[in-house]
């Protein structure tokens, strides 16, 4: 199949226009001007984008799919209040729920040209659901437990189900990785443990939470912040009685420190709260960082210094993180947020589009280490990518598809999402053995119930 648009965003080389891509078995076959192609594959079935750019699909190197139901409930609030909330109404969802919320937040995805998901996730909902859907994914099984005496039994647990996950699954778009919960809801020593088993099972992929507000901060430098005990007589939100005794250090060294990034393919989500030398550690590492402005401006967790991590060449990509704090997966709108915030606090350190494109595609690609298969358009890569519709650009006539991307489109100009060389998305219509319209139903009757 020939796949023709006016504009050819391969990311890794120069924009052609007027092109064409050469799609068989999954695969990139061919790349160049149209009329070229046409010529060279004359029986080649052609399909036509017109007046769009033909991309990578989008990398979400940050998200939890099983809570896309929980949309726009938990809203509006700081967020040590919203990270309370979350939990105790998370907490009303069952295993069920959390596939129909997943296969919802899934087909969502692909409607936004998300080819692949990065998801930390505590149940099989995300593996089954973009197993279901054909989406390519990296799921984190996470494990936490904060008394020292159930560390042995909680790592046992997601051992098992890792083990299952790998079992069942049979496509090789999935990967199953393992997470540590968040600082504040695991006991160190299950940092070391995880570590030690991605590192014996093939360098598993590993992610976590790391350094993304400051009341995690000030929890694990001083012990003491919202997320901390104040009375000693119960166990109070995450912390085990006695309570969380102050590091002095930041939430990386700490990380460092219990062995969190003694294996190869570790990546840091947030990183809102470093410092240089928190930088210089996860580069020594290569440990990759998933950045996730949207949800930062959105709960008020702050900033990331992207343009230190940028050039320390640190493996980097963008994530749209919770759907219950940005109620939307839109990673068109993410690269947006993204370049705004930064240009407007590092006047002088000016973030260009092509940056923030090179971090949605092929920067996700090199965070998840996948780079040889995905994230740019070049012949021998796996054949994800997308349409995105510049009918309606506000830069017209244009002169830079790059800037008309990142600058004018979002989630509803995706006009089509193949991942593998299978079309799962095409102008409103999926092409899943899923029903959407069953689906939909199913989600609106748990909302009901979330809302109670």
């Amino acid at each position: 199949m020939l796949l023709c648009a006016q504009h050819i965003l391969p990311i890794t080389a120069n924009p052609i226009q007027n092109g064409a891509i050469l799609v068989r078995d999954g695969e990139i076959r061919d790349i160049g001007e149209r009329e070229m192609l046409q010529l060279r594959y004359p029986k080649e079935e052609v399909k036509d984008f017109g007046l769009a750019a033909l991309m990578p699909g989008l990398v979400d190197l940050h998200t939890h799919l099983e809570s896309t139901v929980m949309r726009g409930i938990v809203h509006d609030v700081p967020y040590p209040t919203w990270l309370m909330l979350y939990v105790e109404k998370s907490g009303r969802l069952s295993n069920a729920d959390c596939y129909d919320s997943a296969l919802f937040g899934g087909l969502e995805a692909l409607s936004a040209g998300i080819t692949c998901v990065a998801d930390i996730a505590s149940t099989n909902a995300v593996h089954r659901a973009t197993r279901k859907l054909g989406l390519r994914s990296v799921i984190y099984r996470e494990v936490g437990a904060m008394d020292k005496r159930r560390v042995n039994h909680a790592m046992k647990q997601a051992t098992t189900d890792i083990a299952r996950w790998q079992d069942e699954s049979a496509s090789p778009l999935i990967t199953i990785g393992i997470s540590p919960s968040a600082l504040y809801a695991c006991h160190p020593a299950i940092l070391g443990r995880v570590a030690e088993f991605a590192q014996k099972n093939g360098n598993m992929p590993v992610a976590m939470h790391l350094a993304g507000s400051a009341e995690e901060y000030n929890f694990v430098k001083y012990g003491s912040s919202v997320l901390s005990v104040h009375k000693m007589d119960n166990r109070r939100g995450f912390v085990e009685v006695p309570p969380w005794l102050p590091t002095g250090t930041t939430p990386i060294r700490y990380a460092l420190n219990w062995g969190a990034f003694e294996t190869e393919k570790v990546m840091a989500v947030h990183c809102v709260h470093i410092d240089d030398e928190d930088i210089e550690k996860l580069k020594e590492y290569d440990v990759s960082v998933a950045l996730c402005p949207r949800c930062n401006a959105q709960l008020g967790m702050g900033v990331a210094p992207m343009n230190e991590l940028l050039r320390a060449k640190l493996r980097m990509g963008l994530g749209t993180d919770s759907p219950v704090a940005v109620d939307s997966t839109d990673m068109l709108f993410e690269m947006r947020i993204g370049m705004l915030v930064q240009r407007a606090v590092n006047v002088g350190q000016f973030l260009d589009c092509a940056t923030m494109l090179e971090m949605a595609t092929i920067g996700g690609a090199r965070a998840l280490h996948l780079e040889e298969k995905i994230g740019s358009l070049e012949i021998g890569k796996r054949a994800d990518l997308i349409a995105v519709d510049l009918s309606g650009s506000h830069q017209k006539p244009m002169t830079d598809p790059v800037s008309a991307v990142v600058n004018t489109c979002a989630a509803a100009d995706v006009l089509m999402n193949m991942v593998d060389g299978a079309v799962l998305y095409e102008r409103g219509q999926w092409y899943a053995d899923v029903e959407v319209a069953k689906n939909a139903a199913r989600v609106i009757k748990i909302r009901e119930k979330l809302g109670k």
